[in-house]
């Protein structure tokens, strides 16, 4: 990978797990089960995406 792409790499790493932190931040202040597990699901989603991203390097 070129310099450039591994910057590409590093961004799309740092946003996945900003999301994923945010994400679960939001899930844990939730009341309503329901949709405090839909954010826990989101939260998940972005740390497989930070996974998959992790993976390329």
């Amino acid at each position: 990978m070129t310099t450039k792409e591994l910057l590409y790499v590093d961004d799309a790493l740092s946003h996945a797990q900003l999301l994923a932190t945010q994400f679960q931040n939001g899930a844990d202040q939730l009341q309503d089960n329901s949709l405090r597990t839909q954010v826990q699901q989101m939260a998940q989603r972005h740390r497989q995406v930070y996974r998959q991203f992790y993976d390329l390097v």
